[in-house]
């Protein structure tokens, strides 16, 4: 017998090729640099010395030879010849910068610039002093880290591996496939200091390895790890890993609550179950904790454009990079099979999802002529696909949506197509995961950061990955500028910090995303250091609304702090209007420095006028010279979440019994779990069943005398409440002896 799902804790990232995909590689050491390579590097002098004195410098270096003298932006030169005697330049006694000649783009920004978080750039206004997170410790809760990596070596502070049960939590190494990397490029991001530097490079990293070969772990070991670092005093403790259920009190998202109780500020990935509602996962869903969705940074993105619509072509794992086209006819392809594919040469071919691989699909295309491929999905929702291996032309998944567009234009005339590229950036992922949260309908996640196409630290060198796990270290590091520059502040006063003053963003249509897609948006770290007033929850729920023959009603409570050595006058603006709603609004009025108030927000909603379930938006206050916006959610009846989720059958060999484990976000008035024939779909037997099943986890045990004869089955878990029903589908193989 084989479990349905191999762990219940999976981490939430993905190798970064413009698509998501989840693998782990092994690496080799990096190249030593080569000494005879010639380089240009612009060198800094302690003085403004003549040309005659510094050709006398350079004498003794006898490839060098000077290209540009520096005078009024700084003292120095520049210089040409081998790298290795520029690299000896730095032991002059007259020198006091050599830095080899970088190439820039004007459109490229840095997604530590692009958050505000740049340690030059985010100093307090009353203070020249630069913010690099020194004296603040981050526990960083993953697989461990290359704590022997030259950038993260300095700020390696210790921690503890769960896995082998140690004092030296590295990356599981020597295992092949199994070997691991997230964990160091995570603590890269945050506190990389060399070559990459991360949001916060002086803060002291505390690594807790709880996910071990192939970067997985349990429950127990993560709860384990949170435990150690409430012990061990961390500030910070970060955790990009996560589950698919949408739960608010599993273990570990009840205990992040605990931590920040105890005074940690907990950072969770949200998951990388995008793009659909509700797939925000534990411990992404802890109420207290700051859940973090995945943005882009200023990214190069190619693209067709059809009749003024453009089609981001997110090119798969292991195919071609793509490049600019002037001119590509498309053919649909069909299903891709070599009959579709006879005229296809020199074409981009549009092909449906299904029936093949898509491995077989772009060899089919290739072996026509194809110059490039398009798969577009057989159901609603992004393609997020890979190629079984290397392939040497282009190939992008696109929606089913976008598929069946470019299929109807074909129908009707031939059509040729640009492959052209913009720079653009914040734009939500799709891969990030969107909330509400189940049962407390909390607007998660709390903010964006950027989590696509990250460059960091990894054993053996540096790599670009992408997922909620690149976003989350992002807010980890700010949160440490931010207990740098405040170091009284507590984990909800940070939060609200961040939430307040990050930048709403929207998409390529240019329509704001919803605030439980986003939060509160893109974090601005320099914006947060310098806010004058802080408003907690950063975001509002008003709860769930009953359908009765009467006026609703419903009150939510803000507290404001002045956190500034001014007087602060605050006022609110009215939400935007819609039918069927009215709000009670606080009146203007001053808050002294140091003052604290709290206030109520009442929304009245008229049923009969309002119909979609999920209402969301946001609130504004403006703070002397600051506006902020505060995120609100309502949710009127019974939303459409899924009923059923996180499903995991194991074996326990030393009671000899199987156990299965399941979530049901809001209970079950039915539950299930019935077997098919695999091949007849016939129905077999339910394995089990149940009525009337309150909310949360369920757990139970189960008699192999229970389980039917060997062979293959399907099995169907499924639960039902308030008219909605909920399945997962999953293979079921019964061995000869299991029995």
């Amino acid at each position: 017998m084989r479990k349905s799902f191999l762990f219940s804790i999976i981490l939430v990232f993905f190798m970064c090729t413009s698509n998501v995909y989840a693998k782990t590689f092994d690496y080799p050491s990096l190249p030593k640099d080569n000494p005879y390579e010639k380089k240009i590097a612009i060198v800094k002098t302690k003085d403004n010395y003549s040309m005659e004195e510094i050709e006398k410098m350079l004498k003794k270096h006898k490839s060098l030879t000077i290209r540009t003298k520096f005078r009024e932006i700084f003292n120095g030169f520049s210089v040409e010849g081998y790298l290795g005697e520029i690299q000896k330049l730095k032991q002059e006694q007259a020198v006091e910068i050599v830095s080899e000649v970088q190439i820039y783009s004007a459109e490229e920004e840095n997604p530590v610039r692009l958050i505000g978080a740049d340690p030059i750039s985010s100093a307090l206004q009353h203070t020249s002093k630069p913010l690099t997170g020194k004296g603040v410790k981050i526990g960083v809760i993953d697989t461990g880290i290359d704590y022997q990596h030259p950038d993260l070596r300095k700020n390696f502070k210790g921690g503890w591996d769960f896995i082998d049960k140690d004092k030296y939590p590295m990356e599981t190494v020597g295992k092949g496939t199994k070997n691991t990397l997230h964990g160091t490029h995570v603590a890269g991001i945050i506190a990389a200091d060399g070559k990459v530097k991360g949001v916060a490079p002086n803060a002291e990293i505390i690594a807790y390895r709880a996910l071990g070969p192939g970067g997985t772990g349990t429950t127990e070991q993560i709860l384990a790890a949170i435990e150690q670092a409430i012990k061990d005093k961390v500030d910070i403790v970060n955790l990009s890993l996560g589950s698919e259920v949408n739960g608010p009190d599993l273990p570990i998202s009840a205990a992040l609550n605990k931590a920040v109780e105890k005074g940690i500020i907990a950072v969770a990935a949200a998951g990388n179950s995008g793009p659909f509602d509700w797939t925000v996962g534990s411990p992404g869903t802890a109420s207290k904790a700051i859940s973090v969705g995945a943005s882009t940074p200023n990214i190069q993105t190619e693209y067709i454009n059809i009749d003024n619509k453009k089609l981001i072509l997110n090119n798969m794992k292991n195919s071609a990079e793509w490049k600019e086209f002037s001119a590509l006819e498309v053919m649909d392809g069909g299903i891709g099979e070599k009959e579709n594919l006879k005229n296809a040469s020199g074409k981009l071919v549009l092909i449906k999802r299904g029936k093949i691989t898509f491995t077989e699909k772009v060899k089919n295309g290739m072996a026509a002529g194809a110059k490039a491929v398009l798969i577009y999905n057989n159901e609603e929702g992004p393609l997020m696909g890979s190629l079984e291996q290397e392939l040497p032309i282009p190939v992008a998944g696109i929606t089913k949506k976008e598929g069946l567009f470019i299929s109807e234009k074909l129908k009707k005339s031939p059509l040729i197509v640009k492959i052209e590229t913009k720079w653009e950036k914040d734009i939500l992922a799709d891969f990030s995961s969107r909330g509400p949260v189940t049962t407390t309908w909390d607007i998660k996640p709390d903010v964006l950061a950027p989590g696509v196409v990250i460059n960091s630290t990894v054993p053996g060198g540096y790599m670009v990955l992408q997922g909620t796990s690149m976003a989350a270290p992002h807010v980890a590091g700010a949160c440490a500028l931010l207990l740098e520059a405040h170091p009284n502040w507590k984990p909800e006063e940070v939060k609200a910090a961040l939430m307040n003053t990050a930048k709403p963003i929207v998409d390529r249509d240019n329509n704001r995303y919803k605030v439980y897609e986003q939060g509160a948006g893109r974090i601005q770290v320099d914006e947060a250091i310098q806010t004058n007033v802080l408003v907690m929850p950063g975001s509002l729920r008003f709860g769930k609304f009953h359908l009765v023959d009467q006026l609703h009603e419903h009150t939510a409570f803000i507290t404001i702090k002045n956190v500034g050595n001014k007087i602060e006058k605050i006022s609110f603006g009215i939400p935007k209007k819609q039918a069927g709603i009215s709000w009670s609004m606080p009146f203007s009025f001053s808050l002294q420095a140091g003052e604290t108030k709290k206030l109520p927000i009442t929304m009245r909603l008229d049923r009969h006028v309002v119909q979609n379930k999920l209402q969301d938006g946001t609130i504004e206050m403006i703070a002397g010279s600051q506006k902020m916006q505060i995120p609100y959610l309502y949710v009127l009846e019974e939303p459409n979440y899924p009923r059923v989720m996180g499903f995991e059958l194991t074996e326990n060999s030393k009671e000899k019994i199987y156990e299965y484990e399941v979530y049901l976000p809001g209970g079950a008035e039915e539950f299930g779990i019935a077997l098919f024939d695999k091949e007849s779909l016939a129905f077999v037997q339910f394995l089990d069943w149940k009525k009337n099943v309150g909310r949360g986890l369920l757990k139970t045990k189960i008699s192999p005398k229970k389980f039917p004869a060997p062979g293959n089955y399907l099995m169907i878990i499924f639960a039902k409440k308030s008219g909605q029903e909920d399945e997962i589908k999953s293979e079921l193989t019964i061995s000869a002896g299991k029995k």
